[in-house]
């Protein structure tokens, strides 16, 4: 649990989510917030995804290969 890949992976979903919800909040709103910043966080939200998916596969396949 102490891995700092693991905690950096923990970090990029948290901000996955993080950035989720401003999303959502800011779509709810709608008007010129929305039109906005909309798209940009859209794409702000897939990146930390893929940073998320990206550390929790070198965690595992590190693990597998230390045989822990």
């Amino acid at each position: 649990m102490g891995d700092p890949l693991y905690l950096l992976a923990i970090l990029a979903m948290a901000a996955v989510v993080v950035v989720l919800l401003l999303g959502l909040g800011s779509f709810g709103k709608g008007g010129a917030i929305s039109k906005k910043y909309g798209n940009k966080l859209m794409r702000l939200r897939l990146f930390f995804q893929f940073i998320a998916v990206v550390l929790l596969v070198t965690y595992v396949y590190l693990r597998g290969q230390s045989g822990q």
